[in-house]
């Protein structure tokens, strides 16, 4: 009876004692526990959604939905006096506008990698410093109103006659 009890109260003693060792371990060698820990490394910034109208012909032929995301050195966008997110939103624009007609739904994989590309490089360049890492897209779509769609759709048979 004495051996199990003393065997018991010994195994009681191991237990707390490893749990008590790899608490204090895991508090001092693991990263994400650390102070300031959230303070290093990229921080992910969200941009308002844009509307771009898409024009051709004197004609608007719908609406580019975009919202972007951004990646940028948290310590270095706490420095910045004027945050960066009307930069991006104002080059996205520009760009898709200068872009868009009447066949760009017709986009490659590869149109929107440039695209952020192109977004990111002039961003830096108007702040003269690598302040933004990388570019996302979060959301990126064209939006036909019903109403443009049917005006669309009469031209279209029209021209077709008139051929």
């Amino acid at each position: 009876m004495l051996k199990v009890l003393v065997t018991g109260v010994w195994i009681c003693i191991v237990t707390v004692g490893a749990a008590y060792f790899t608490a204090q371990y895991k508090t001092e060698y693991d990263p994400m526990l650390q102070k300031n820990a959230h303070l290093e490394g990229l921080d992910y910034q969200s941009t308002p959604a844009i509307n771009v109208p898409v024009l051709e012909d004197g004609k608007i032929y719908g609406y580019i939905v975009a919202q972007f995301v951004f990646t940028v050195d948290s310590e270095l966008l706490s420095k910045l006096a004027v945050p960066p997110h009307a930069f991006i939103v104002d080059e996205a624009f520009r760009l898709i506008y200068s872009k868009a007609d009447k066949k760009f739904a017709q986009l490659k994989k590869a149109d929107l990698k440039d695209l952020t590309e192109e977004v990111r490089d002039r961003v830096n360049k108007r702040f003269a410093a690598d302040i933004v890492q990388d570019v996302l897209i979060q959301d990126f779509t064209f939006h036909v109103p019903s109403s443009m769609r049917d005006n669309i759709v009469e031209n279209a048979a029209k021209q077709a006659a008139a051929s």
